[in-house]
């Protein structure tokens, strides 16, 4: 018996000691400038597990005793690796470098996490650098448009920096700018976006199998964080193209403590047409600018605790001025975003983290005139918009490495303003006054939300991300509420092949109200009420992803979404919202399905990808097209894309893009006739009226949309900054795609508009 608990007693302290565990957990980041890495790889090549960092760079890692060898890695940075005897926790920073600095012509992958191995479906991200090779529009580099490039994802129309996603439109996509909504991503009625490259970090587009933690919308989640500036040195870089210049400068207010990044840019056309203009029109004038600012400060009290302050203002101004004497006509239109976020990063132990943000978001657009005679003064305003206030905490749980629990919750405060229009009247000689408001007033709601997910390994073959997501919201005395379940899982078959599935439900309490056309500024945002339903959808996907060697990843995804509750006009009603705007919508139902296929190279000097979608997608509303189903304005069948990018040598690089896509669907009449119709009931007295006879509802295509782009950037290193020149041309064989239609009566026959023809740029930045 002695002999029989000596035995017991000597077994169970070997399975304690086996069951004993410990935490390494940090931060991993940029060695030259402290920039927190996001989604970081972190893998123990003895237990074969791993975890990857977090948005904020923090990671934790949970391993039995004994000795780890642990690698650290992340996409276009050289791979650090040690081997350690793991017997206690340990707080560890990683500091990578950036073999960018070093091989300005590759990105690496090595021991990067393979596509295959991630539970998460339908993500794409597109290094930052990446997106900067890729030949933009007038010389802009341009994050909306680097997206469109994307299978899944498509733009509205030429130029346009809008994303319509999986049949989605461009209001169902959560766009996040350090976790702060943005309501209007468009610079110069669409043709370039508001994000400025330079000032960001890092960029995610998910489209479908959403995690838990998103909410609020139907079709993506595009998240975008802005550089924190860099901790160590003061670097600075800008450029000068045909349109607009910017610059940036970063560095430390106090080394390895507090940082700062502001960035800036502007076009310029408006102040060279400025003198040619004032001196041809004799007192009238007038011009278009845009601008945007970005600024962020980042204070690290200690290795638990750092804040950021992050801020972004932006504006488009269009102006007309006309000055003769006594007289004075003034009129324009400016819309911008006003965005902020103060956030606190709390490491509350090893293995537990606590992310606690506040934000303030607004979008407004202003329409006025002005017209100044004598002593009388006439003026008219026009004005919408929406202002949000937010707060919430989230938490990352990383338990062990088979785990990785994220949960948290929320809370938003909108001011919806659909549309006001002001009369002011002043008349000094009669003593006359007249300021009054029409049309919709103000409304405020509050929009909460609570999840919880887990993203789990059950062995080496099987993972899933389960979660639970539940939203409410309250307006005008209704409250709304939505409980929404989320589920992804990937199987690894034999050959490193996974098969990933996914399914989650989505609702929106926000709409858009658009005329489906280019996406102007007028465009008007309002929530759900009594009578207008929040939107829903749910989605299905299937796919299968496999990497080839160490260069090569290869995804093909098939989808099926539902939506209901879509919002539209009615037919004939207007965008301007001078009534109640709830008498002039009608909600619908939709469906999008189709197959992506997606191929990516991301190492070596010829990097890129090639993208290609089959969709369909459909609208149907009781009062529209006679309630019948009909295809949606940006149905597309067929959309291409072709990105390529080949480095000769550190200081010569050439890319290039094609796209190719199935024209737009649009509403064309199938005949017009000419009809006497009485006046006052007088067969005698009578005129002669066109009569149209409209046909089904986007029931002609337009032609085929394709164009290729072209660019090349010539770098030097000098003594003490590097420069670049970059050429290239947007569409270069000057393909005159369709930007509309319209029927031309001389002619008897309809007649196609295009934009853009061959349009070369030129521009040149630098860095110090």
């Amino acid at each position: 018996m002695k002999q029989l608990f000596t035995f017991v007693f000597i077994g169970l302290a070997f399975v304690l000691q086996a069951q004993e565990k410990y935490t390494i957990s940090g931060y991993i980041e940029d060695a030259n400038t402290g920039e927190k890495l996001i989604e970081a790889n972190v893998f123990d090549d003895a237990t074969v597990s791993g975890t990857v960092s977090n948005l904020y760079g923090f990671y934790s890692i949970t391993l039995p005793k004994d000795t780890v060898r642990l690698s650290f890695s992340y996409m276009g940075y050289a791979t650090q690796s040690f081997e350690i005897y793991l017997d206690k926790d340990i707080s560890l920073t990683i500091r990578l470098e950036d073999e960018l600095t070093l091989q300005t012509i590759e990105v690496t992958a090595d021991k990067v996490e393979k596509i295959e191995e991630q539970t998460q479906m339908s993500k794409i991200e597109v290094p930052v650098a990446q997106i900067k090779r890729i030949p933009p529009l007038l010389g802009e580099v341009d994050v909306m448009k680097a997206m469109q490039l994307l299978p899944g994802i498509q733009s509205g129309g030429e130029g346009t920096s809008g994303l319509y996603v999986r049949g989605g439109s461009p209001d169902q996509n959560l766009i996040l700018l350090d976790g702060v909504p943005v309501y209007n991503v468009s610079h110069l009625f669409g043709f370039f976006s508001v994000f400025n490259a330079d000032a960001i970090n890092n960029v995610t587009l998910t489209k479908g199998g959403f995690p838990a933690r998103y909410g609020g919308r139907l079709s993506s989640v595009m998240e975008i964080n802005m550089k924190e500036g860099n901790m160590r040195e003061y670097h600075g870089e800008g450029s000068i193209g045909i349109v607009a210049s910017k610059f940036t400068f970063e560095g430390p207010i106090v080394k390895e403590k507090t940082s700062f990044i502001v960035s800036a840019r502007r076009t310029y056309a408006d102040l060279l047409a400025r003198p040619f203009i004032k001196r041809n029109t004799d007192g009238e004038y007038g011009g278009y600018y845009f601008y945007d600012v970005n600024a962020k400060v980042n204070h690290k009290f200690n290795d638990k605790h750092r804040l950021y302050l992050s801020t972004y203002l932006g504006q488009d101004v269009f102006y007309l001025r006309f000055d003769d004497g006594g007289y004075e006509q003034r009129a324009g239109f400016d819309w911008g975003n006003l965005t902020s976020a103060l956030r606190w990063n709390y490491m509350i132990n090893k293995k537990l983290f606590a992310n606690t943000t506040l934000t303030f978001s607004r979008y407004q657009f202003d329409l006025g005139s002005e017209v100044r005679e004598d002593n009388e003064k006439y003026g008219s305003r026009y004005t919408s918009g929406i202002k949000d206030w937010g707060g919430k905490i989230d938490f990352d749980f990383l338990p062990n490495p088979n785990h990785y629990i994220r949960f948290g919750v929320n809370a938003m405060h909108h001011t919806f303003s659909p549309g006001a229009f002001q009369l002011e009247v002043d008349d000094v000689n009669t003593d006359f006054d007249l300021d009054t408001i029409i049309g919709s007033q103000p409304t405020r709601a509050m929009e909460y939300a609570l999840y919880v997910e887990d993203d789990m390994k059950w062995g080496e073959n099987f993972s899933a991300n389960i979660g639970f997501h539940f939203s409410a919201f309250q307006v005008k005395g209704k409250t709304y509420v939505s409980p929404q379940a989320r589920v992804g899982t990937r199987y690894l078959l034999p050959g490193a092949n996974a098969i990933k599935a996914s399914f989650s439900m989505m609702t929106q309490y926000i709409h858009l109200l658009t005329n489906e056309g280019v996406g102007l500024p007028t465009d008007l945002w309002v929530p759900s009420t009594n009578t207008v339903k929040p939107q829903q959808s749910w989605q299905v996907a299937l796919g299968w992803a496999k990497t080839l060697g160490t260069d090569y990843e290869l995804t093909v995804e098939g989808y099926y979404k539902g939506m209901n509750n879509l919002l539209s006009y009615k037919e004939g009603a207007s965008y301007f919202s001078f009534s109640d705007w709830e008498t002039k919508v009608e909600q619908g139902k939709g469906e999008s399905y189709g197959l992506e296929f997606f191929a990516q190279k991301k190492k070596g000097k010829t990097t890129g990808w090639i993208g290609y979608t089959l969709s369909w997608n459909n609208r149907q509303f009781k009062f529209i097209n006679s309630g019948n189903k009909y295809p949606f304005k940006y149905d597309r069948r067929h959309d291409v894309s072709v990105v390529v990018s080949h480095s000769f040598n550190d200081k010569i690089s050439l890319s290039g893009t094609w796209v190719y896509g199935t024209g737009n669907s649009i509403t064309l009449n199938e005949a017009s006739y000419f009809a006497y119709i009485p006046l006052d009931g007088d067969d005698s007295n009578h005129q002669i009226t066109e009569i149209e006879v409209p046909g089904e509802k986007n029931n002609y295509r337009m032609k085929a949309y394709h164009r290729l782009d072209i660019g090349a950037d010539f770098r030097k290193e000098k003594k003490r900054y590097e420069r670049t020149f970059s050429i290239g041309a947007y569409n270069v064989y000057s393909r005159k795609n369709p930007f509309f239609i319209y029927f031309d009566n001389s002619r008897n026959k309809f007649k196609q508009v295009s934009l853009f023809p061959i349009i070369p740029y030129f521009n040149y930045s630098f860095k110090f």
